[in-house]
């Protein structure tokens, strides 16, 4: 149970780490997927794809398909709205850590 708060809790954080980085430079799945282990998130490609396509269909990241030794690989950029969204994030994401830090 505690498990699956966690998850819906980190979700928003994803999201908003997902925009940092793609506001940074063009993002693809697998990278993603070892930036967020990196930062303690356990999450596997098959969560973290919806996530990107659903955030490509609200128009926070653009997609651009590139030819990679031979494959495709989806790279994902943010958008002006996507960059909009993450300032506001930022914002609130302050906010609420300086509320909550002690």
């Amino acid at each position: 149970m505690e498990e699956k708060v966690l998850r819906k809790l980190f979700l928003g954080f994803i999201h908003i780490h997902v925009l940092h980085h793609a506001r940074e430079h063009p993002i693809f799945g697998a990278w993603m997927v070892e930036e967020l282990r990196e930062h303690g998130y356990k999450i596997s490609p098959g969560t973290l794809y919806p996530i990107l396509h659903t955030m490509e269909h609200d128009g926070l990241l653009t997609r651009e398909d590139r030819l990679v030794e031979g494959k495709i690989r989806k790279y994902y950029a943010a958008t002006e709205k996507g960059t909009d969204i993450l300032v506001e994030a930022r914002k609130k994401a302050y906010e609420l850590f300086k509320e909550i830090k002690d």
